[in-house]
């Protein structure tokens, strides 16, 4: 049974991850703002497939204190929590408290929630951590608007580069990933993809990820995504 800990697992495509790996059998441990309002599959799943914990990503303590609350091993870690920012943010208007915002959610948890169970991760025998990104961060896909969000996520790509590159020689292998475009409150009703056939392209990526792949951007489909 793998272990796996996803942050933002009640909505969107943090649920479908956790729906898909409890349908297989495996544990979730679901981080959530408010555990008392989670999805059905959350909360009536056994208690071996299924642990809720409150846990906001933008406070520290929150998040030292769900660390504290758990002892047993983590085998893969999703940082999937995230927000798409202000109305205004552009590069000529833009609504800096907004952005700051979005930088907390999308940059600098991952990396805090990441360092806070890493000792979680070290007892794995296959220790892993994905982060759920997006093409929109990719400095190689130049585009105007919606740049807090994009800024956010290159600036993570780049965090996770160097989080790679600093526990590989621990075993513990880390990449970002675009989840592909995605039918959520985030990418609307006209997007590509459902959350289903993104998180079943995730868990596939994931179940196949090695040490040898360690820092790289992938897409969903488990293919390599230019910076």
């Amino acid at each position: 049974m793998t272990t796996v800990l996803i942050t933002g697992a009640n909505r969107g495509i943090g649920l479908a991850l956790a729906s898909a790996y409890i349908a297989r059998g495996d544990r979730v441990i679901a981080m959530v703002r408010d555990p008392f309002r989670v999805p059905d599959i959350l909360k009536t799943a056994p208690r071996e497939h299924a642990v809720i914990i409150g846990m906001e990503v933008t406070d520290e303590r929150s998040v030292l204190r769900a660390a504290a609350s758990l002892k047993e091993p983590i085998d893969i870690l999703i940082n999937n929590a995230g927000t798409k920012g202000p109305e205004r943010q552009t590069a000529v208007d833009m609504d800096f408290a907004g952005f700051a915002q979005v930088l907390a959610v999308n940059t600098v948890a991952p990396l805090r929630v990441a360092q806070a169970f890493l000792a979680h991760l070290k007892q794995s025998r296959n220790p892993r951590i994905l982060t759920v990104s997006s093409q929109m961060g990719a400095l190689s896909g130049a585009r105007d608007g919606t740049v807090a969000y994009r800024a956010s996520k290159a600036a993570v790509n780049k965090i996770m580069q160097c989080l790679a590159f600093e526990l590989k020689s621990e075993g513990i292998t880390v990449c970002v990933a675009h989840p592909g475009w995605v039918r959520t409150d985030m990418g609307g009703a006209g997007a590509d993809i459902s959350t289903t056939e993104s998180a079943a392209g995730l868990v596939a990526l994931l179940d196949r990820l090695t040490l040898e792949e360690t820092g790289q951007f992938f897409r969903h489909d488990g293919s390599i995504h230019p910076w």
